[in-house]
């Protein structure tokens, strides 16, 4: 009768605070990861099929133009990171009209600041490209690819946001597959446009454009389904606390983004200046930075999807103050990220010139430049990945501002300084062992401080009263 009775209490209760934590993160982290790893696919497509038709200058061009990219989804994980920890957070307190609330002004974000980011892009093409590091070669092709890409912008910032909030909701599946349409019709219309119409760079850039259209149409259709609370119209509105609260949650995914940008705008230009008085010249290094750094972010979106997979875990037990199920989430999960961030950095430091050549074809020099770019910027992914999640798990619980600190501390206060140093020192080498240089360092305080933080969370539960 007991068993029964628990039985009943249980499917009364949201199962993100009851149900076994390892089948939580199976159900959750799997379609994150998948749909991490797809919506990255849509720069990495782009840019294989790039280099195949245009060549390396083409890669060269996209490398200068993401750092639009990347703003954008700094921007949109700001606002869909934020909202969703906040939602869930809510869900777990039993305030559902507030979660409600939070979700509608998400949307309301997202679209208001799509807008006008394609509206900055657009009026400042060639301004916002230069600063990026563009080489006279190459600004030619990246104008032509970011102006068409800016179309897609307000589109791609609701795929971004919108689906940490699908997500939140339990249906992690449905998220994934708005994803997955819109790359796999990228996928198709990349070769079509490009070569069977013979449009060049332009054609992977309408491609990219419309997929990111139908990814978003297809999330927006998810509103009126979502299962935990059902909206009413006057939900979608600004207010200007849930504006504060979905900031303060999201700020140390916006800082980790932003912080990106800022890195590789000065990666960029550092490139281009050192470069060119190596024997590789400007346009090599800038191209094989891209490359790269796209490999980077499959790694990156795996370990993200799984930290986003756990993240309604995390938010909804620490706030119904199921203390015990917090720390057995963050054990497993960062078991995890050790075992794959392990297989993928075999992956990358046994395979450099075959994931090179996957971008397109380069002379000699090229491909020894990429080679080595590759091995050394590549060469501590086993422990990256432990801190990203560490970086990420405090805004899950609400603190933020230890998060951003901590952000900060991997690119801004650690990675950006050493990569002046080293390249004024050393030139090209230097900007080749500043990444692994920094990572090091990066993982040494955020473990420090985890630790530490770990320590001050009960591992027995409390009751809510």
């Amino acid at each position: 009768m007991r068993r029964r009775v628990l039985m009943v209490v249980e499917e009364n209760q949201n199962p993100l605070g009851y149900e076994k934590i390892s089948t939580l993160i199976r159900k959750m982290a799997i379609p994150a990861i998948v749909a991490n790893v797809v919506n990255a696919l849509y720069n990495i497509v782009d840019q294989i099929f790039i280099g195949q038709g245009v060549g390396y200058l083409g890669n060269a061009a996209t490398n200068i133009a993401f750092p639009i990219t990347t703003l954008c989804m700094a921007i949109g994980l700001l606002i869909g990171i934020g909202a969703a920890s906040n939602f869930n957070l809510a869900l777990g307190r039993k305030e559902n009209k507030h979660a409600r609330e939070v979700a509608g002004t998400a949307v309301v974000l997202l679209v208001t600041a799509g807008l006008m980011i394609m509206s900055v892009v657009l009026l400042f093409l060639q301004p916002l490209l230069n600063l990026f590091g563009a080489t006279d070669q190459i600004l030619r092709y990246a104008s032509e690819y970011a102006g068409i890409t800016a179309f897609g912008i307000p589109f791609f910032m609701i795929s971004i946001g919108f689906n940490p909030l699908v997500r939140a909701d339990g249906r992690a599946t449905y998220s994934m597959m708005a994803i997955i349409v819109g790359a796999l019709l990228n996928t198709v219309l990349d070769p079509l446009f490009i070569f069977g119409f013979n449009m060049g760079i332009a054609g992977a850039a309408w491609a990219t454009v419309i997929s990111q259209v139908v990814s978003a149409l297809v999330l927006l259709a998810y509103i009126p389904r979502f299962r935990s609370v059902h909206f009413e119209w006057s939900d979608f509105r600004l207010s200007f606390e849930d504006v504060k609260v979905i900031a303060s949650l999201g700020l140390t995914s916006f800082i980790f983004q932003i912080s990106a940008t800022i890195v590789q705008i000065t990666s960029n230009n550092l490139l281009r200046t050192y470069g060119a008085q190596s024997v590789y010249g400007s346009d090599i290094p800038i191209a094989v930075g891209g490359v790269v750094s796209k490999i980077f972010v499959i790694f990156v979106a795996v370990v993200i999807g799984l930290n986003q997979g756990a993240q309604p875990i995390l938010g909804f037990n620490y706030g119904a103050k199921k203390y015990s199920r917090v720390h057995e989430t963050m054990n497993l999960l960062l078991k995890v990220t050790v075992i794959l961030s392990t297989i993928l950095w075999i992956l990358f430091e046994a395979f450099p010139l075959q994931l090179i050549q996957m971008f397109g074809s380069g002379d000699a020099l090229y491909y020894e430049f990429g080679v080595r770019y590759a091995r050394a910027y590549l060469f501590f992914t086993f422990i990256n990945g432990m801190t990203i999640i560490v970086t990420t798990f405090f805004p899950a619980i609400g603190k933020a501002k230890l998060g951003a600190v901590l952000s900060l501390t991997r690119q801004i206060f650690v990675l950006l300084p050493v990569m002046i140093l080293l390249s004024t020192m050393f030139g090209v080498d230097g900007l080749i062992f500043s990444g692994p240089i920094s990572d090091f360092i990066s993982f040494t305080i955020c473990m420090t401080v985890y630790i530490r933080q770990m320590r001050k969370i009960p591992k027995a539960d409390e009751l809510l009263v």
